[in-house]
């Protein structure tokens, strides 16, 4: 297995931010009528807490199952763990935290890719996981 090029793997996650986007609203919706019905505010960190739960739990289910949300699959792009078995939740959730920090921080952390020399982001190194390039016959 060849590892994904760098704008292959920025396309697939430009589609699985489409798809959460999706799910978040809907997640938003199920959560309005406990709020009567209102927006939610900066001051509900709770209503934060949900998306960041939601959002993990979207993520970490593609990753756990199979290895490939559907942005991932669509480029033809698996995740697994170092030693080639599919993630865990723990490595799942590890991957998720570091990679809102790489995002928070300019997105230094996926650029990293450029600089490591098994083109790793920092939330690959972290988590012990790994992307790799394959093809649907595989």
């Amino acid at each position: 297995m060849t590892k994904p090029g760098f704008f292959r793997h920025l396309l697939a996650i430009v589609y699985d931010l489409i798809l959460l986007i999706a799910v978040l609203f809907f997640a938003t919706g199920l959560l309005l009528p406990f709020n009567g019905g209102e927006a939610f505010t900066h001051d509900q960190i709770f209503y934060l807490v949900y998306l960041l739960t939601v959002s993990f739990l979207f993520y970490g289910w593609f990753w756990t199952h199979g290895g490939q949300t559907l942005g991932l699959k669509a480029w033809e792009i698996r995740l697994l763990s170092d030693n080639l078995k599919p993630v865990t939740w723990y490595q799942a959730l590890i991957r998720f935290m570091v990679s809102i920090l790489s995002s928070g921080l300019f997105g230094i952390g996926f650029f990293w890719i450029f600089v490591d020399k098994n083109h790793r982001c920092w939330h690959d190194i972290v988590s012990k996981t790994r992307l790799f390039r394959v093809s649907e016959d595989q």
